[in-house]
């Protein structure tokens, strides 16, 4: 809904995979709003591990490098089945690399598996923004009484055997953030025992206003 409301106030640029620019124009019917803006929305193709220039202006080093990163995952289910079979799965979730004047930002909102990829980009960031949406794998349906896993839904949770926390541990020298938090997730209290684990694990929690310089 960002990109409908975004685009009465600016020119708009969109960066997606071939694949995601394709569902989002042909499968969603509210996003042919976007036909009609004017100037008409500039889509850019973001081809999986192909470093991309955002910004142009500037001197070249400066400026801003982001690559797209295959993370797994599936394309959304308002996707028609034959259409999520045409497509390659590997453009359904991505994560990005932002890279400017040899700093490293790694931005994966949505992570549905840990990989040795996901594992070395983290390692290699000044900071990574990561995937927080839930505890644990059976967060929802504890707290609703049913529903899907956090696995279901393309969210790798934060604790448990081949959760998170584990996954990465001590895979980054950076500062690491969590993000996308869902309001069930216990983290948020500040005095319950998983906020302690995920502090304790070296990772921060994100919150309004934060702001970062590399």
């Amino acid at each position: 809904m960002g990109l409908l409301h975004l685009r009465e106030f600016q020119p708009l640029r969109i960066y997606a995979t071939a694949s995601v620019g394709r569902v989002v124009r042909e499968e969603n019917t509210v996003f042919r709003v976007l036909e009609r803006s004017s100037p008409p929305v500039d889509w850019e193709t973001l081809r999986l591990g192909s470093p991309v220039p955002v910004l142009s202006e500037g001197a070249t080093r400066d400026r801003l490098i982001c690559t797209a990163i295959p993370v797994g995952g599936k394309f959304p289910e308002y996707a028609g089945a034959d259409r999520r079979q045409e497509l390659p799965k590997e453009e359904a979730v991505i994560a990005l690399e932002l890279v400017q004047n040899d700093k490293r930002l790694f931005y994966a909102p949505t992570l549905p598996a840990s990989s040795n990829e996901v594992k070395c980009r983290v390692a290699q960031s000044d900071l990574t923004l990561l995937d927080g949406t839930f505890w644990s794998d059976t967060e929802l349906i504890e707290v609703r009484g049913g529903g899907k896993t956090a696995r279901q839904m393309g969210h790798l949770p934060l604790s448990s055997p081949g959760g998170t926390l584990r996954e990465l541990r001590g895979s980054a020298s950076g500062e690491r953030v969590l993000i996308h938090i869902n309001n069930t997730n216990p983290i948020l209290d500040e005095d319950s025992a998983a906020h302690r684990a995920v502090r304790e694990a070296g990772w921060q929690i994100a919150h309004d206003g934060m702001e970062f310089e590399l």
